[in-house]
C-alpha cells in the first residue's frame, strides 16, 4: 500500500517538484541522444514523404485546424449529423455550420485528395445554403431546393461524415472489424479492439455493453486461434461502460457489482488465450480502477494468466507512482501485467474540473513537454522491470518512439510493443513494423461500433489530435521545422526549470492576485475523504446553540426550540432562542445609531474585514459542513460548495469595493434587513450580509426559521473577523413575526430577500412610499428546451443534476424538461433508467445523491402535488424510498409527463421533474407558453444549431 499512498499524495502535487523528480530519475538513464534524433528525423521525413499521407485524416486535421471556424464546424457536423432523426433539423444544422465557413480558402492547400474533396464538397454546400436567416433561405435556394438540391446536399454530407467516421472506426461490428484487420495483420500489426461506448447511464446500458464485450471476446478469441495474449489480438474495456455509477462515491456498489462482471470477462478472455486491457479514464476514477485491478490480480481463480492489462496516463503527475504500484502488484500477484503507457485524452476537462472545484492543484501537467518527459521516465521504468510486466507503448510521437527503441537496445530488452490508434499515425508505424524496417511490433487500438456510438469518441480524438500543439497535427505540417519536433524534452526542462505554464494559474489563483479563489475538497481523493470523515464523525453528536446576537443586550437564556435533522427527526442538532419584539426594536435602534459610523469606515478596512471573514469561513469548514449536513440536509458535495460560495461572496464583494470605492455603495445610509432562505443557509446568508456591509450599511440578519444554527456560527465568525457587533446583528425567528416587523419599520433603508415570489411581493408592498430599496431573488418555473440535435446522454446528465441535486430545493432547479417529439421516447426511457441509479438517503453518507426536504411541511406540499398529478391520469415515475427514509422528510425523485406547461400553476420546490413533448414547428409557441408563466430564473438549451439558440 506504500505506492498507493504515494499515488494519492501526488494527485495535486507541485508541478515543478514533480518535474525535478523526473529530471533526477532521467540522470540514471543511458540514451544516445544523437541516434535518437537521427531516427526520429528519418521517421518524420518518412511520414511527410508518404504519398498517401496518413490515411487522409491527419492532413484533414491539419488543414481544418480546431482554431478555425471551419474546423469547429466540421467537428460539430461529425458529432451531431448522423444521429439526428428528423431531416428538418439536419438541414438546419447543415445551413448553420456549413453556411458560415470560409471553405474556399482551403481549396488546393493540401496535396491529399481526401482533404481537397472535402473542401470542394463543403464549398459547394456553402454556395447552396449560405444565408443570414432561415426566412431568407427559402428564397435563396429557390428552384434548387424545388429540384431536390437540399436533399442531395444532405445525402452528400451524410456520406462525407460517414467516410470521416470510417477513418476512426474499423467496423460497425466485431465481425467486420476482424475482416478489415486482416490486411494490416499480414503486414505484422496486431490489434486490440475497443467496443465503442461512453459511460453507461443506466443498468440497461451496462448490461448491453457487457453483452457486447462477451460477444467480442468470443469472436476475437475464435479468430485468435490460441496465439496467446501477446502474439494474438486482444480487447480493451471501459469500466464506466460496465457500471452506471463508476465513481468514488459509489465505491461499495462498484466493488460488489462491477467486479464480478469484470472477472467474468477476464475468465472468458483467459479461455480464449487473449488479453484484456482496462482503459484509462478521468483522474478521479484512477484509485477505483486500481482497486478493481488489484482485486483481479489477487483473485486465485485467475492465477497463471498473464492477460490482465492496465493503461497508465503519463500526463498525470502521479504516473510514475502508478507504474511503481503496478510493478509491485505484478510481483505480489505473480501475474505479468500488460501495461499500456499513453499520454492521455482528457486534458482539457481535467484542467477545467480542478478549476471549478477549487482544488489545490491539477492532476495533470500543464505543459506538453512535461508529459513527454514523464512518458519517457515511465517507459524506462517499464523496460527496466524485465519480465515483471509486458510494456505497451502507445504513442504517435516520433521522438518518444525513437527514445524507447534506443533505451530498449541499451538495456537488451526485446519483449515489448508499440501501439497506435486506428486511422492515425499509421504512416509512422509503417516504417517501424516488419523485418524490412525496425522490426518492432505495433498493436493498433481499433474502435468498433456504430456511427452513433462513434460520436463522443470522435470528438475526443479530434480535440486530442486536432489541437495546434498535437504531434499528430504538427508532424504533417511542413511549416513546422523537423528539428523542433525531435527536440529532447529533458533539455527543455533543464532550461525552463520545470515551471508550470504561465497562462494556466493554479485553481486558487484563477482570478489573479486581486482575489483568491475559494478552496474546495476533492471528494475522490482518499486522503481528503479520510480527513473529512474523521472531522464529521467528531462533530456528529455536537449540540449547537443559536440566539439573538445584539450589540446592546446581554446573553439570553431559556428553553428555546429544538432544531432537528431533516434526514432523521430523532437527531437533535441543537436549539434556538428566537427574537422577541423587544429584540427587534433594540436591534433597529442600535443599527440606526451606528449607520454613520460604519459608512465612515475606510473602504480598504471594510474590504479587509470581509476578506478575513472569508479566511475564517474556510478555517471553520469542518463545523460548517457538519451543520449544513445535519441542519439543512445537504450532501457532502453541496456542503463543501456552500462554504466555498460564502467565502467567494466575501472576497468578490471586497474586490469590487476596492476597485470601485464608495461608488459601489448606496447614497443613503441606514440599516439593511437581510432575510435569507434555508436552501442556501450559509452562502446566500453570508452573501447578502457581505454586500450590505461592504456598501456601508449596518445589517440586521434574519435567517430562515429552519436553519438558525448555521447563521449563528457564520455571524460569530464575521464578528471574529472584525465586523463590529453594532454593524451586524442576528435575529432568528419566524418570517411572519420577526421578518415582518423588521420590514415594516421605517428605519430600515433596504431589504435583501431570497425566497418565495409571494413573500417578495408582500415586502414590496410594505416598503412602498419609503426611502428604501428591495433586492429580491425568487424562484421560477425553470425550463430546459431540447431539440433533436442534442446529445441525449448530455441532456440526461444535465437534467438529473439540475432537477434532483439538493433534492430539487434550488431556485434555479429544472422543473420542466421540454423535448422535441422525435427523440422524446428515447430520452424519457434514458431519464427513467438513469434516475433509477440515484441513491436517496442520509446526506451524511458519501454515497447519497438525494437527501431530505427541509421539513414535514415542505414534504407534504410536494407529495400533494404528485398525488394530484397521479389523480389526473398523468404518467408518474418515482423511485422507491429506502426504509430508513421514514425517519426524515424525504420525497423520492419523481418524473411526471405533462401535456402543457399551463398545467403547472406554481413552482414545485422539490425533486420533481415534469416532462413535456413539443413539435419542432411549435417551438415559438412553446417559448410563448414558458414566458406566459410570468416568472423564471433560469433557462436551459440543448441544441447544436446556433440559429435556433
Amino acid at each position: 500500500m506504500g505506492w498507493r499512498s504515494a499515488i494519492t499524495a501526488n494527485q495535486h502535487a507541485d508541478e515543478a517538484g514533480v518535474v525535478a523528480q523526473l529530471l533526477d530519475a532521467w540522470r540514471a538513464v543511458a540514451v544516445d541522444g544523437a541516434a535518437v534524433a537521427e531516427l526520429a528525423r528519418q521517421l518524420i521525413k518518412g511520414v511527410r514523404g508518404a504519398s498517401a499521407g496518413a490515411a487522409g485524416v491527419d492532413q484533414l486535421l491539419q488543414e481544418f485546424s480546431l482554431s478555425s471556424q471551419e474546423g469547429v464546424a466540421l467537428m460539430c457536423l461529425a458529432e451531431a449529423m448522423l444521429r439526428i432523426p428528423d431531416k428538418d433539423n439536419v438541414d438546419r444544422l447543415i445551413r448553420d455550420k456549413v453556411g458560415r465557413g470560409d471553405w474556399r480558402a482551403h481549396l488546393g492547400h493540401s496535396d491529399s485528395l481526401f482533404v481537397n474533396a472535402a473542401a470542394w464538397g463543403l464549398l459547394i454546400g456553402r454556395t447552396l445554403v449560405s444565408t443570414s436567416s432561415e426566412q431568407k433561405l427559402s428564397s435563396a435556394l429557390g428552384r434548387v431546393v424545388a429540384r431536390g438540391g437540399e436533399p442531395l446536399l444532405r445525402r452528400a454530407l451524410d456520406l462525407a461524415m460517414r467516410l470521416l467516421g470510417q477513418q476512426f472506426v474499423i467496423g460497425q461490428g466485431i465481425a467486420a472489424a476482424l475482416k478489415r484487420s486482416q490486411g494490416k495483420e499480414a503486414q505484422g500489426y496486431r490489434y486490440s479492439y475497443d467496443m465503442l461506448g461512453e459511460a453507461a447511464l443506466t443498468a440497461a446500458d451496462a448490461e448491453r455493453y457487457l453483452a457486447a464485450y462477451r460477444q467480442a471476446i468470443q469472436a476475437i478469441g475464435a479468430a485468435a486461434g490460441q496465439r496467446g495474449v501477446y502474439a494474438g489480438p486482444g480487447i480493451s474495456v471501459k469500466l464506466s461502460a460496465l457500471h452506471p455509477r463508476f465513481e468514488r462515491s459509489q465505491r461499495q456498489r462498484v466493488l460488489a457489482e462491477l467486479l464480478p462482471r469484470l472477472k467474468e470477462l477476464c475468465q472468458l478472455a483467459r479461455a480464449y488465450a487473449i488479453g484484456i486491457n482496462i482503459d484509462a479514464e478521468e483522474a478521479d476514477r484512477l484509485d477505483l480502477s486500481l482497486d478493481l485491478l488489484e482485486a483481479l490480480a489477487l483473485d486465485p481463480d485467475l492465477d497463471g494468466w498473464d492477460g490482465i492489462g492496465f493503461a497508465v496516463q503519463a500526463y498525470q503527475k502521479r504516473a510514475s507512482f502508478v507504474i511503481d504500484h503496478l510493478l509491485d502488484l505484478a510481483r505480489r500477484s505473480g501475474h505479468r501485467l500488460m501495461v499500456r503507457l499513453v499520454k492521455g485524452a482528457y486534458w482539457d476537462s481535467e484542467i477545467k474540473r480542478a478549476q471549478v472545484a477549487g482544488l489545490e492543484g491539477y492532476p495533470v501537467f500543464t505543459r506538453k513537454r512535461h508529459t513527454d518527459a514523464a512518458y519517457l521516465v515511465c517507459a524506462w521504468k517499464l523496460l527496466a522491470a524485465g519480465a515483471t510486466v509486458y510494456p505497451q507503448f502507445a504513442t504517435h510521437n516520433a521522438h518518444s518512439l525513437a527514445t524507447i527503441v534506443d533505451m530498449a537496445r541499451t538495456m537488451a530488452v526485446d519483449d515489448y510493443e508499440f501501439q497506435c490508434l486506428h486511422g492515425m499515425g499509421e504512416a509512422l508505424y509503417d516504417q517501424v513494423v516488419g523485418s524490412a524496417n525496425l522490426g518492432r511490433i505495433c498493436r493498433i487500438y481499433a474502435p468498433v461500433g456504430s456511427h452513433e456510438s462513434l460520436l463522443p469518441y470522435l470528438v475526443r480524438r479530434l480535440l486530442e489530435n486536432g489541437a495546434n500543439s498535437s504531434f499528430v497535427n504538427r508532424v504533417v505540417d511542413p511549416a513546422v521545422d523537423i528539428e523542433e519536433l525531435i527536440a529532447d524534452p529533458f533539455l527543455r526542462l533543464r532550461a525552463s526549470g520545470g515551471a508550470p505554464h504561465p497562462a494556466i494559474p493554479l485553481p486558487g489563483r484563477l482570478y489573479g492576485e486581486a482575489r483568491r479563489n475559494s478552496s474546495g475538497l476533492d471528494l475522490a481523493n482518499e486522503a481528503q475523504l479520510a480527513r473529512l470523515a474523521r472531522e464529521q464523525a467528531a462533530l456528529a453528536q455536537r449540540r449547537w446553540e443559536a440566539a439573538p446576537l445584539l450589540a446592546a443586550a446581554g446573553a439570553r437564556d431559556g428553553e428555546g426550540r429544538a432544531v432537528v435533522n431533516p434526514a432523521d427527526h430523532q437527531d437533535r442538532v441543537g436549539r434556538v432562542i428566537e427574537a422577541t419584539p423587544q429584540d427587534v426594536a433594540a436591534a433597529l435602534a442600535v443599527a440606526e445609531a451606528f449607520a454613520a459610523s460604519w459608512s465612515a469606515v475606510p473602504v480598504g478596512e471594510r474590504a479587509a474585514t470581509l476578506e478575513r471573514a472569508a479566511d475564517l469561513l474556510e478555517l471553520e469548514r469542518p463545523s460548517l459542513i457538519s451543520l449544513c449536513v445535519r441542519e439543512a440536509g445537504k450532501s457532502w458535495a453541496n456542503a463543501v460548495a456552500e462554504v466555498r460560495e460564502a467565502a467567494d461572496y466575501c472576497r468578490y464583494y471586497a474586490q469590487q469595493l476596492r476597485r470601485h470605492g464608495d461608488a459601489a455603495a448606496n447614497a443613503a445610509t441606514g440599516p439593511v434587513i437581510c432575510i435569507s432562505p434555508w436552501n442556501f443557509p450559509l452562502a446566500i446568508f453570508v452573501g447578502q450580509i457581505a454586500a450590505a456591509l461592504l456598501a456601508g450599511h449596518p445589517v440586521i440578519a434574519k435567517p430562515a426559521q429552519q436553519t438558525p444554527l448555521i447563521a449563528a456560527l457564520a455571524v460569530g465568525l464575521m464578528h471574529r473577523a472584525g465586523v463590529p457587533a453594532a454593524a451586524l446583528q442576528l435575529l432568528p425567528g419566524r418570517g411572519d413575526t420577526v421578518g415582518a416587523a423588521l420590514v415594516a419599520d421605517g428605519r430600515s433603508r433596504g431589504v435583501i430577500f431570497t425566497g418565495s415570489l409571494a413573500v417578495a411581493q408582500g415586502i414590496n408592498r410594505a416598503i412602498v412610499g419609503r426611502e428604501a430599496i428591495l433586492i429580491a431573488e425568487t424562484g421560477g418555473q425553470n425550463a430546459m428546451i431540447v431539440d433533436s440535435t442534442a446529445l441525449p446522454e448530455q441532456v440526461v446528465h444535465d437534467a438529473l443534476t439540475s432537477a434532483f441535486d439538493s433534492a430539487g430545493q434550488r431556485c434555479s432547479a429544472l422543473r420542466v424538461l421540454c423535448v422535441q417529439e422525435e427523440i422524446a421516447d428515447k430520452l424519457l426511457l434514458m431519464l427513467e433508467g438513469a434516475m433509477g441509479e440515484l441513491r436517496v438517503g442520509d446526506p451524511a453518507l458519501l454515497a447519497t445523491d438525494v437527501g431530505p426536504l427541509i421539513d414535514a411541511q415542505a414534504q407534504a406540499a410536494v407529495l400533494a402535488h404528485i398525488a394530484r398529478m397521479r389523480a389526473r391520469g398523468k404518467r408518474v415515475s418515482e423511485l422507491p424510498l429506502p426504509a430508513a427514509c421514514a425517519a426524515g422528510s424525504f420525497v423520492a425523485p419523481t418524473l411526471i409527463e405533462i401535456d402543457t406547461i399551463e398545467e403547472l400553476q406554481q413552482e414545485v420546490f422539490g425533486p420533481v421533474l415534469h416532462f413535456l413533448r413539443f413539435r419542432r414547428g411549435d417551438l415559438d409557441a412553446l417559448v410563448d407558453a414558458i414566458n406566459a408563466t410570468g416568472y423564471g430564473l433560469t433557462l436551459g438549451l440543448h441544441s447544436r444549431i446556433d440559429e435556433t439558440i
